[in-house]
């Protein structure tokens, strides 16, 4: 039952255009689901992923932050957004540039929402 709630999670993720690539990670950084278009080291990409958004939280919480929502790394034609779902997970999600981001945000918090109510 819960990997199918991943599974959904994950297509729910990568149905957002824009997404090339995603994870649903733990907040101690384990890989629950994913979906990649590349090869790459996946328990590390977990880890940093885990490890880029407690800094952030940290960061906001020293200058009085109620919550750090999400972190945007951003290069040439490509962003990988890490974000908040709920209390155990955080989305991992690598995005291409010709998508507009407020509408691809705004949809991933749609999704952490969701997973933050059901995990």
């Amino acid at each position: 039952m819960l990997k199918e709630k991943i599974s959904i999670f994950i297509d729910n993720i990568k149905a957002i255009e824009g997404v090339s690539a995603c994870a649903l990670v733990s907040r101690d950084g384990i890989i629950a689901g994913k979906f990649f278009d590349l090869d790459m080291n996946e328990p590390w990409f977990g880890a940093l992923s885990a490890t880029i958004l407690a800094s952030a939280e940290s960061v906001g919480s020293l200058i009085k932050l109620k919550s750090m929502e999400f972190v945007t790394i951003r290069a040439h034609d490509t962003s990988v957004v890490v974000m908040g779902a709920g209390e155990h997970f955080l989305i991992t999600a690598i995005i291409r540039h010709k998508t507009d981001s407020d509408k691809v945000h705004a949809e991933m918090q749609t999704v952490a929402k969701k997973i933050g109510e059901v995990m």
